[in-house]
């Protein structure tokens, strides 16, 4: 076993047990590298096309009128993603905060929000009202409904049944898992639900939340009729480089509708200062092709590796990934913590801490967390947590590159191991 690896812990098995994944893994990551390459180009031909120039790396304050580079931001999204026109900026705190601007900016009083995917991720709830809070939807007389997906599918007796019976003003489609058990949903199964719901009823807004699984697949949400696309930059398309802010795109008419809800009416997407992150979201859209397939391939060495051991991890490595995310079932709390102790022991940051269970604003049970990250709460570098609560599941994202993150995997299941 190589010298440096001693350092993190990392057993000899385990060690033997990647290289030998890493074979038989490499068919999987060429196709991986191919999606990387389609959307490099997409990237590139975008910042050609809109003339990327050093000087739109400048920095504007206060009402930031007339800011050049951040306009150009918002348009390269927009191509990068397929949409309109779209709204990237600092002053989104997280993917949620973009959610619940796009929220309020499209309902209003009495009219219906409905999930066709279940309940929505933890930080939705006290939002959607679900969970009491003053402030949330529900106070301001906005209704919400929900569908639960079967067998990891869309239910679409009952959506139909829904939208016949009653006006839907806009439904919320959350592609990645959360904190639950089912799969995350394909490109494939959102094409056709958007289809299949706009012609039943072609007014009603389909809000897709889009974290995790940006560049994951070839084609995006608005690319298949989806007239709202929401995701963080602290996640895929933040590459590792932007320090906070999201993004959405979409119909030019809900962008700014968006844009008004964060900003002010009458003013909407051309005010907002671009505070020197300008260089930052660039250079992070730049490079998130790669950091996304690197990512992946993380992903799936761990799925590969634990599998082997017994454990329950969905998606399988060959099973089609449409995020980033791995969810392992440990069925404990011992493995479970351990898991996340090995990946923070094999961070950049704080390797040297030992994780503990935890309550975090908003989610009602104590979470785990490894994050050893240079951005607060950044995904997309390593980290995996998870609720305390059966069936104790930890959700595994990132690596910013295959190399940390492999390291990452094997750490972790070094200890566990080591643990037994």
């Amino acid at each position: 076993m190589n010298e440096y690896l001693k350092c993190f812990k990392i057993n000899e098995q385990v060690y033997q047990m990647t290289l030998a994944a890493e074979k038989k893994l490499q068919p999987i990551f060429q196709k991986i590298d191919e999606v990387e390459e389609y959307h490099s180009v997409k990237v590139l031909a975008s910042f050609k096309k809109e003339d990327i120039s050093t000087s739109d790396f400048a920095s504007t304050t206060g009402y930031g009128y007339g800011d050049i580079g951040r306009d150009k931001i918002e348009r390269v999204f927009a191509q990068v993603l397929g949409a309109e026109a779209g709204l990237v900026r600092g002053q989104f705190i997280s993917g949620s905060h973009a959610l619940t601007v796009a929220l309020f900016a499209l309902l209003r009083p009495n009219d219906t929000l409905l999930s066709i995917t279940g309940l929505p991720y933890d930080t939705l709830l006290e939002v959607i009202g679900i969970k009491d809070n003053p402030s949330s939807l529900k106070s301001f007389n906005i209704n919400y409904e929900q569908i639960d997906l079967i067998d990891n599918d869309f239910d679409y007796e009952k959506i139909e049944k829904t939208l016949k019976s009653k006006k839907i003003k806009v439904i919320e489609i959350q592609r990645s898992k959360g904190y639950s058990e089912r799969k995350s949903i394909s490109i494939e199964k959102l094409a056709k639900v958007i289809k299949f719901i706009k012609n039943i009823s072609k007014d009603t807004i389909i809000m897709v939340d889009n974290c995790y699984a940006e560049f994951v697949e070839k084609i995006n949400p608005s690319e298949v009729g989806a007239d709202l696309c929401v995701g963080s930059l602290i996640k895929n398309l933040g590459g590792g480089i932007a320090p906070n802010g999201a993004y959405i795109v979409g119909r030019c008419d809900l962008i700014k509708l968006c844009a008004e809800r964060l900003n002010l009416p009458g003013e909407a997407e051309e005010v907002g200062p671009s505070l020197g992150i300008n260089k930052d979201f660039l250079m992070g859209l730049y490079k998130a092709p790669s950091v996304v397939a690197s990512a992946l391939k993380t992903s799936i060495l761990a799925s590969f590796l634990l599998e082997e051991l017994g454990y329950q991890v969905e998606p399988r490595y060959n099973d089609n990934h449409c995020d980033i995310v791995l969810t392992i079932t440990f069925g404990n709390k011992t493995d479970l913590v351990n898991y996340c102790r090995g990946i923070q022991n094999a961070s950049a940051i704080d390797s040297n801490s030992v994780v503990e269970p935890s309550p975090m604003p908003g989610y009602d049970d104590e979470v785990v967390m490894a994050s050893g990250s240079f951005i607060q709460g950044s995904s997309i570098e390593i980290s995996c947590d998870g609720p305390l609560r059966e069936p104790y599941l930890a959700y595994e994202q990132g690596g910013i590159t295959y190399t940390y993150g492999k390291i990452a995997v094997m750490s972790a299941i070094s200890k566990i191991m080591d643990e037994k």
